[in-house]
């Protein structure tokens, strides 16, 4: 009936690799799509990540506020070189150079604050006793 060798209920040819291609190139574009929504949203997380960083509020500083005493204290004179009152000589050295560097007179520093730095680091290294500011 419908001629010699063919089976009934099967197609003349196999359309299987056809089928099997348009797949793949529907999943090639849902990964790309998928890969663009996930670049988006991470932009946009990271923007708004942002956006929240620079307007925290400004409170959460790691400086010390307050003025200064009449008569400096071993305590006050550690918060200004912000180290410990039990740090070793060669620490307060370096905090004393990392300060001093970042408020010398020469580089637009005050006079006033560079006096008080200096006499910061000499009550820590036990050099001086009391208030001995020209200010």
């Amino acid at each position: 009936m419908y001629g010699a060798g063919r089976i009934i209920g099967k197609p003349a040819h196999s359309s299987l690799p056809i089928v099997l291609s348009n797949i793949s190139s529907m999943a090639t574009a849902l990964v790309a799509g998928l890969a663009v929504a996930a670049a988006a949203y991470a932009g946009r997380y990271s923007i708004l990540a942002w956006q929240a960083f620079k307007a925290r509020p400004p409170a959460l500083r790691r400086f010390y506020e307050g003025g200064f005493q009449s008569a400096m204290s071993r305590r006050e004179a550690a918060l200004i070189l912000g180290v410990r009152e039990s740090t070793p000589m060669d620490k307060i050295r370096e905090a004393h150079r990392r300060v001093m560097v970042a408020n010398h007179p020469d580089a637009g520093g005050s006079h006033y604050l560079a006096s008080k730095i200096n006499e910061a680091k000499e009550l820590m290294l036990g050099k001086k006793k009391g208030n001995g500011s020209v200010f």
